[in-house]
């Protein structure tokens, strides 16, 4: 379990026990180290289960990334930096997704960028029928 509390933005601080942090080892090349050394970080956070949520801020996560949000990080050959990412990783997902969606309004063409399109619609006609064989006019 992890020890420390994860503040994700203002108002809300996920506590350290409700994440679930695991090490093992990366893989891949780096010899030695990387066969022996536990520096992969793994960390899980279960939405469904948080205390710390409110209910709006759980139904907008359950929405966005579903019951169970996992983080995996093997990029750097320390497992204190590999720590450090993943908790990055995760409070920025969990804040992109509480991040309210701002509805698009839907707007009209102006009449110059109708004019122009048709415009370029005739230019480009015309370029193509340039290419054409010349009829004969007998």
């Amino acid at each position: 379990m992890a020890s420390e509390d994860l503040p994700v933005r203002p108002g809300l601080t996920i506590p350290g026990g409700e994440i679930d942090e695991r090490f093992s080892t990366s893989g891949g090349p780096g010899g030695q180290h990387a066969n022996k050394a536990h520096t992969r970080v793994e960390l899980r956070f279960n939405i469904a289960d948080s205390q710390a949520l409110s209910e709006f801020q759980r139904e907008r996560l359950l929405g966005a990334l579903g019951s169970d949000l996992r983080v995996v990080v093997d990029d750097e050959r320390s497992q204190f930096r590999n720590r450090q990412l993943a908790r990055e990783r995760l409070a920025a997902r969990l804040r992109t997704a509480l991040k309210p969606v701002r509805p698009r309004r839907p707007t009209k063409a102006t009449k110059g960028s109708k004019m122009r399109r048709l415009d370029a619609k005739k230019q480009r006609g015309q370029t193509k029928q340039d290419r054409r064989r010349p009829q004969s006019d007998d």
